[in-house]
């Protein structure tokens, strides 16, 4: 079995000039879409099975975590089950059973993901039931992607958040470096708890899984763990507006010849939305991952 640092691919770092001058930002694109399964969360799920001594793990993700622990179930030799919003991207779906797992999809309007995994839990008590963000291992499995980045003298960075899994790894490899640096989250308008939760200083999760072109963000709150480190870490949590993430997918298309997710545009479409907080910074904008249905890709960044 191979060490959390092996498994992994390092990040993929870039300061396309393009995209650049156009946005008239000392900018750094810091991607993960080329990472196994697409997305930074596959150094969450090995770190997680290659952690617990389970043979059967038990996940909900609205994809990218799936395949992530699916990958690393079928890499680590372990059973593995990922319940999924039965509106999922369908390469998300298509990617969990290819790697040998089983996707149970279901109604979020019916039954929500809390409530399936629950229900698992009952009928499989020997399985590992698997955070997509709340977890220590997950959070220490992420933080590897903050170690990557400490050295590109980074005077900002920008990380979207769902469940604060990675924002949260993030924080906790800058502050076991020992390095001062503004850390912002990227979260979209419409599915603005982790904004509201800050403000206020408790969790206020949604009502509902809000239905932003951002996908894996589509939690309904901020974890347990993850939101005392979002609390004492971040400088602001930027709300984006659907229209920024959109602009933002293109331009990374147009002017860095990079594909991504809708997620993975949010850090773009923040400094898109806010450019007077990177004045005159160096900036990283975090790409989580570039898993995308090809129609629905084709048709945003054509619009």
């Amino acid at each position: 079995m191979k060490p959390l640092s092996q498994a992994i691919r390092p990040t993929t770092v870039i300061e396309p000039e393009k995209l650049r001058s156009h946005l008239g930002l000392d900018l750094v694109v810091i991607s993960e879409t080329f990472q196994h399964t697409g997305s930074f969360k596959f150094r969450a799920a090995y770190n997680v099975v290659l952690n617990r001594p389970e043979s059967e793990f038990v996940g909900v993700s609205s994809g990218n975590f799936g395949q992530a622990l699916a990958f690393a179930c079928k890499l680590l030799d372990r059973k593995c089950t990922v319940v999924m919003p039965h509106n999922s991207a369908k390469v998300k779906v298509d990617s969990v059973v290819s790697y040998g797992a089983a996707a149970d999809l279901i109604n979020v309007n019916e039954i929500s993901r809390v409530e399936r995994l629950e229900q698992l839990r009952e009928q499989r008590p020997d399985a590992y039931m698997a955070s997509a963000f709340d977890d220590r291992l997950v959070i220490e499995g992420n933080s590897s992607l903050g170690d990557e980045v400490i050295g590109l003298g980074l005077d900002a960075i920008v990380v979207p958040i769902g469940g604060g899994g990675l924002i949260s790894g993030t924080i906790e490899a800058f502050e076991r470096a020992g390095k001062a640096i503004g850390i912002f989250g990227a979260e979209p308008a419409m599915a603005n708890d982790a904004a509201r939760s800050l403000k206020a200083g408790k969790i206020i999760p949604n009502d509902l899984e809000p239905q932003t072109i951002a996908d894996g963000t589509r939690t309904l709150s901020v974890g347990d763990l993850t939101f005392p480190v979002i609390q004492r870490g971040v400088k602001d949590i930027l709300e984006v507006s659907e229209e920024k993430i959109v602009e933002g997918l293109k331009l990374y298309f147009s002017h860095a010849n990079l594909k991504c997710e809708p997620t993975g545009a949010l850090s773009l479409g923040a400094v898109l939305q806010y450019p007077e907080q990177f004045r005159d910074k160096r900036v990283g904008v975090v790409v989580s991952g570039g898993n995308v249905d090809r129609d629905v890709y084709l048709s945003t960044v054509s619009v």
